[in-house]
């Protein structure tokens, strides 16, 4: 089935699907891919872009279940099971960099003791190591650490993994990734849901969609949208965590802090940076979050106690993420919430084809796709089983720029002299956003440049976008993607985002890299006085 546009006009739209999917994290993507690799055609929207919310702002940890095992048994089976299979099925996407587990002196050492026993009765793999092996393994450990074990922790790239999974849908089954779509209300008659009215801000029109079946995988949003289909059985908290990134790649393996889970107690390394968190805190806004100095400072202090070095590094982005938790009420730590998943079928509100996917981790994404696609494939009658808990995830070319070392390895290969670096940090060719302007999965028209971003390592380095933005613009004019006012106003919006991640990390060699952005940005290009268009 493909999407049929009943009528088509500037202003208003209406589009058709088997299955409409709200929420385009790498869940909302991975229930995308089961259900076409079923023969079910949908339709994936989100408000923003793939990977906006907790999908996009966390480590890149693909957990062993280490980290669950003192605080959530069954998260932390899952998570060795489904780490396992997506080592195997998804390896473009996974960096099998090993774990570390390190207490320092002041620890629990009791904790740390019964650390092997619990992993034990996950049937997680638990090493121990003597301190000198762990020195040799990571020489920037501390001098003052007193235990560390080995578990198979290792690295994911959240947005190469979602993008594969809605291009393998299109491909299967001509399923659509609609980005910049936010839903506003449903059209519900009789226990049934019939359309969703959604807005497109960036084009300015309203779209309905109509479906048989409808999936909330909002995230820390899917409250509100189960609110909107008129459903009051989804209860969650909201826990803000803030992270850092560094300039360089610290560590090799994954370090994680030998207690129980706590402030700036794992450091995450991913392709040539490292990723340092996280804080965790109640809030109620999702709408205005944001990394504060006292989390940057209270992450640093803590990170600092396995590796010292993290007092002194060179920090290049501090970011922060809402994790949707599932706790009924009452005043006990954000940590203790359990992190597995709920599947809400809505039945009890009176409704036949609408459902909620909520909580869980991005280890678990595909497990949570599996649970939804079967009861949204048992509502539409169709009974094929699952394929993608043995179906390797396909490459595909426009989708791997944001590696880390695509850049590098294609840069080792013969290129054309006149195929331009404009990003040097990541050493990202004109040739790369070219491909991703051309094709990738959900990449608008007038592609903005925080959609190529997001599909890139563009502004991903220690300038965070200062040079490589002006490049890309410029590119963009000169292939006729912008041809008007609107290319500065994507530029400018661009260095804003970039700009909100360094406010609160904004002292040595990254204020001074602030301040020749402000120079060029403001003082050069004029860009703090341009008015929208």
């Amino acid at each position: 089935m493909s999407v049929i546009p009943i009528r088509s006009a500037a202003s208003d739209s209406i589009l058709e699907t088997e299955v409409l999917i709200i929420g385009g994290g790498v869940t909302g993507a991975g229930i995308m891919r089961d259900l076409a690799l079923r023969g079910i055609h949908s339709i994936l929207i989100d408000k923003r872009d793939l990977c906006a919310g907790a999908s996009g702002g966390n480590h890149g940890l693909l957990h062993s279940g280490g980290r669950y095992v003192s605080t959530d048994l069954e998260a932390a089976i899952e998570c060795r099971q489904e780490g396992a299979l997506l080592k195997r099925l998804a390896p473009q996407c996974i960096e099998s960099v090993g774990g570390l587990y390190v207490a320092v002196q002041g620890d629990d050492l009791a904790f740390a003791d019964q650390f092997p026993t619990l992993c034990q009765r996950a049937a997680i793999d638990c090493e121990e190591l003597s301190l000198n092996e762990a020195r040799r393994l990571e020489p920037l450990l501390s001098d003052r650490m007193i235990k560390v074990v080995r578990v198979p922790d290792a690295s994911i790239d959240p947005f190469h993994l979602a993008l594969l999974n809605v291009e393998h849908a299109r491909q299967a089954q001509g399923s659509v990734y609609l980005p910049h779509t936010e839903v506003l209300g449903f059209e519900r008659v009789d226990g049934h849901i019939r359309s969703a009215t959604c807005r497109d801000p960036l084009n300015q029109r309203q779209i309905s969609i109509r479906a048989r079946q409808f999936v909330n995988a909002g995230g820390a949003w899917s409250m509100n949208i189960a609110q909107l289909a008129g459903c009051q059985d989804v209860h969650l908290l909201y826990a803000k965590g803030t992270l850092l990134v560094t300039s360089d790649r610290l560590t090799q393996h994954v370090v994680n802090r030998l207690r129980p889970p706590g402030d700036g107690d794992i450091l995450v390394p991913g392709g040539t940076v490292s990723l340092l968190g996280t804080t965790s805190s109640r809030i109620d806004d999702l709408e205005s979050v944001g990394p504060t100095v006292e989390e940057v400072d209270r992450n640093i202090r803590e990170g600092a106690a396995m590796i010292p070095a993290l007092a002194n590094t060179r920090y290049i982005r501090a970011f922060s993420r809402v994790r949707p938790l599932l706790q009924a009420a009452g005043t006990a730590s954000d940590r203790a919430a359990t992190r597995g998943f709920a599947l809400l079928d809505h039945q009890s509100q009176g409704l036949s084809n609408f459902c909620t996917i909520t909580g869980g981790k991005l280890t678990t994404y595909r497990l949570m796709a599996e649970k939804t696609a079967d009861l949204v494939a048992m509502r539409l009658g169709n009974h094929l089983a699952c394929r993608t808990a043995s179906e390797p995830l396909p490459d595909d070319s426009a989708c791997s720029w944001s590696e880390a070392t695509m850049a590098p390895r294609k840069g080792q290969q013969q290129r054309d002299a006149c195929d331009l670096i404009l990003c040097e940090c990541e050493m990202l060719p004109q040739s790369a956003i070219a491909q991703i302007a051309a094709g990738a999965p959900g990449i608008d028209t007038q592609p903005t440049l925080e959609s190529i971003a997001l599909r890139s390592r563009a502004g991903k380095g220690p300038c965070q976008g200062s040079f490589c933005g002006i490049r890309i613009g410029s590119y963009l004019y000169d292939q006729g993607y912008y041809q008007d006012g609107n290319g500065l106003t994507h530029l400018r919006d661009f260095f804003n985002e970039r700009f909100k991640g360094q406010r609160s990390i904004s002292w040595g060699q990254q204020a001074a890299q602030i301040e020749l952005a402000e120079a060029m940005h403001c003082g050069l290009l004029g860009l703090d006085k341009l008015e929208d268009t």
